[in-house]
């Protein structure tokens, strides 16, 4: 992971549009009629519907979608009492991933309020609005009658995630951890260390597993809780042993099965857990620093099976793995609560999980080689996509079963489906490419060394494992820079192009470049001058197999980038001309746009290139081309200038590759509008599908439609893309940002896969 700063946590959270989160209208509004619809005088109708029925809320508003994060700050993380607006980021960060993970919608609540009855009463007040409730960073004691109060006064669910979240989790790596070392929960000993909303609510969910009572010893800030200790909570006299003989985590520790760490960091020692029983289980949960190292774990004793709350070790302890797809499952079958029944059955769906073959995406969304079921794998890493669709249907069908479910599902498998369809698989797919560029990192030249988003992005794509950067640039000048701005360089090459250590290779270079361009003028003297050039020396290094991929152009001139790249890597056979694509991640799908960089004012047969090249390219990133050939008219209306030139590429493009599925000429809406196409143009060639490639006559208009979408926030977008080149050299906007030039580079290794696959035979589909 790179090296996160303090200035880097907070340009994060400042740029663009303050915060993390926003909402979005869910229907349209562009006209009067929509706006009477959403408002007076249609919105009265609902309205009626709800009055007279209370549960068609769920029906008519985003009620059975929306969760409440309610927090008065009291608890926030490791920061403790830092007040209700201080824990907002807290909260919309809550709000993000159940959005990513679980397609919930959220409002960040914070209540300023301490009193717990007035916190009630604030709560229970607002509650209509709600599906669901998430309290969130509230103290012990009160959170505990905050929560019992709220789910027996309300008839929604609700949790506090800091209580049961980790006792989920925990819980599902506590059985399969026992499972491991041939033990019985009904037997086992356990040290729970800390005694605050987590440790009492853990304690209570093992014993509904089947833990004993007895056999839980839990220990705090003074020692071990005894039933003889004076003011005690009734909380902790709730797990107050009996024993005389305990007295401090030492002595709680010795000959225990497991441990379970709620506290902070470093009070449980090597010789400590040296005592405990055979097979010992430790779960080290203090963030960010354990109750032990992970370090010293391991070097404790050779049969421990360690678990942390932290992703940089194995068997993290994440509550992330629960509540999205606890209040995903309540919410779809409208839950009056989350009851144990639930929690236990998200439990089990979790440990059984971990069991069950892992695909090869999550492997290589952890850049590992094979997890499978062991110490070093309890539980399921939180990236797993199956998680959605193993928790939610769990919770749901515990939910219908224990009686609290206002409404039943019949058909699981296609709940499932639902699920899967709610998030969508275009808004992964970045993700997606991530995990295949992963699996096998490239060679990545970067030809802009030297400057500050080129090299921030070359630390991290490191980091995210999908490359090994190569920077090219003078050595003293980029260290400086990396360690002015806390930039990690360790483990990237840096190529100084111009200094003499580099003559030879410069020679061979150049002599490579002489045989191939000497008849078009090349002599030596000149290749030998291009190769003290970043562009030139760094695509002879992908030409030569001496990098992979290549990364250039944030400030070159694109115009000079390309004649490079025509010289030294060459045009694709069956091509004469390359040009460039955007990726536009949308709300209404995944769209890829053409040519958006090289050239100006096509002509028909560089237009019949763009579009072979684009199609292609949108097979490349697996998705079924479906190509709409645009201008201003449509099919033949206008018979002069662009129109009719784009209309005679099409019937080339029909007579000479008639397995494409392509038309046009035809304006955006017409191309976008399956209705309106369908019905108006019947004879077209995409009936009764949906387009996804848009190839525009222009760089103009290709640029402007790009760049309007992404500057009015309707899209998220990859590239430019190059396509055409032999090899993968990719031509940045100018300016590109940091996350940007990261996203290229993925491109660029995904490319470099395929030449590798393409130089053994083995071309196949790749993602």
């Amino acid at each position: 992971m790179a090296k996160l700063t303090r200035e880097d946590a907070l340009n994060y959270h400042k740029q663009g549009k303050p915060g993390k989160i926003e909402v979005v209208p869910t229907k349209p509004y562009s006209t009067q009629t929509d706006l009477s619809l959403a408002y007076s005088p249609g919105v009265a109708e609902p309205c009626l519907e709800i009055e007279k029925d209370p549960d068609t809320a769920y029906d008519y508003t985003a009620k059975g979608n929306l969760v409440a994060v309610i927090s008065n700050g009291t608890a926030v993380l490791g920061l403790g009492d830092i007040g209700a607006l201080a824990g907002k980021p807290v909260m919309e960060g809550k709000g993000l991933l159940f959005k990513i993970f679980a397609g919930i919608d959220v409002f960040d609540i914070e209540v300023n309020e301490k009193d717990p009855e007035k916190f009630i009463q604030a709560v229970k007040a607002i509650s209509p609005t709600f599906g669901g409730i998430n309290l969130e960073d509230i103290k012990a004691p009160e959170c505990f009658e905050i929560e019992t109060r709220l789910k027996e006064e309300l008839d929604i669910p609700i949790m506090h995630d800091d209580q049961h979240g980790t006792a989920i989790i925990s819980a599902a790596g506590l059985l399969n951890a026992l499972e491991i070392v041939g033990k019985k929960i009904e037997e086992v000993k356990i040290v729970v260390n800390g005694a605050g909303a987590a440790a009492n609510s853990c304690a209570r969910l093992y014993i509904c597993l089947g833990a004993k009572r007895e056999n839980i010893v839990m220990v705090d800030s003074k020692g071990v809780i005894c039933d003889t200790r004076s003011n005690l909570t009734e909380q902790k006299k709730e797990f107050a042993t009996s024993r005389t003989d305990l007295k401090t985590l030492a002595d709680a520790v010795y000959g225990s099965d497991v441990f379970l760490g709620l506290s902070v960091a470093d009070v449980l020692s090597k010789e400590m857990v040296r005592t405990m029983a055979k097979d010992p289980i430790v779960f080290a949960l203090a963030n960010p620093n354990p109750e032990i190292s992970y370090a010293d774990a391991m070097d404790s004793r050779g049969d421990i099976l360690f678990a942390t709350g932290r992703s940089d070790y194995p068997n993290q302890i994440n509550n992330v793995l629960g509540f999205p797809y606890i209040f995903r499952g309540a919410l779809d079958v409208r839950s009056r609560t989350i009851n144990e029944e639930m929690k236990v059955a998200a439990v089990r769906a979790i440990a059984e999980l971990a069991k069950k073959p892992v695909p090869d995406v999550v492997n290589a969304a952890y850049n590992l080689s094979k997890l499978s079921f062991g110490r070093s794998y309890i539980i399921p890493k939180p990236l797993d996509p199956r998680l959605l669709t193993t928790v939610a249907p769990a919770v749901a069908k515990a939910a219908i079963d224990s009686g609290v479910a206002r409404i039943q599902i019949e058909d699981w498998e296609a709940y499932k489906d639902k699920l899967r369809e709610l998030m969508g698989s275009d808004n992964k797919m970045l993700r997606h490419f991530v995990e295949m560029a992963r699996q096998s990192p490239k060679r990545v030249v970067f030809s802009e060394a030297n400057l500050l988003n080129v090299l921030k992005a070359a630390e991290l794509a490191k980091a995210e494992g999908v490359c090994y950067p190569i920077l090219l640039g003078n050595e003293e000048r980029i260290e400086k820079m990396a360690a002015e701005n806390n930039i990690d360089l360790s483990g990237i090459e840096i190529v100084n192009l111009r200094h003499d250590r580099e003559e030879e290779r410069r020679i061979r270079y150049a002599s490579l470049l002489t045989e191939k361009c000497g008849r078009d003028g090349m002599t030596l003297t000149d290749a030998l001058e291009k190769m003290f050039e970043r562009n030139y020396f760094g695509m002879m290094m992908v030409e030569t197999g001496d990098a992979d991929a290549m990364i250039t152009g944030s400030y070159t001139n694109f115009t000079e980038s390309i004649n490079a790249a025509k010289q030294v890597i060459g045009i694709r056979e069956g091509v004469n001309n390359i040009a460039a694509m955007h990726i536009l991640n949308t709300k209404k799908g995944t769209f890829f746009l053409a040519d958006t960089l090289f050239n100006r004012h096509p002509n028909a047969d560089v237009l019949m290139d763009i579009a072979k090249l684009a199609n292609d390219a949108v097979k490349f990133f697996n998705h079924q081309p479906v190509m709409a050939m645009i201008s201003y008219s449509n099919f033949g209306i206008d018979k002069a200038g662009s129109p009719a030139s784009v209309h005679n590429v099409v019937k080339r493009l029909h007579a000479e590759c008639p397995d494409m599925i392509v038309d046009g000429e035809m304006q955006v809406n017409i191309a976008l509008n399956k209705k309106l196409r369908d019905e108006k143009y019947p004879f077209n060639k995409l009936a009764g599908r949906d387009v996804n490639t848009l190839v525009f006559p222009n760089l103009s208009s290709a640029n402007t439609a790009s760049k309007l979408l992404l500057e009015m926030g309707l899209a998220d977008m990859i590239g430019p893309i190059q396509m055409g080149l032999n090899k993968p050299i990719h031509i940045l906007d100018v300016e590109s940002s940091v996350r940007d030039i990261v996203n290229m580079t993925i491109v660029s290794v995904l490319d470099a896969i395929v030449v590798d696959q393409k130089r053994n035979n083995k071309v196949g589909d790749l993602v």
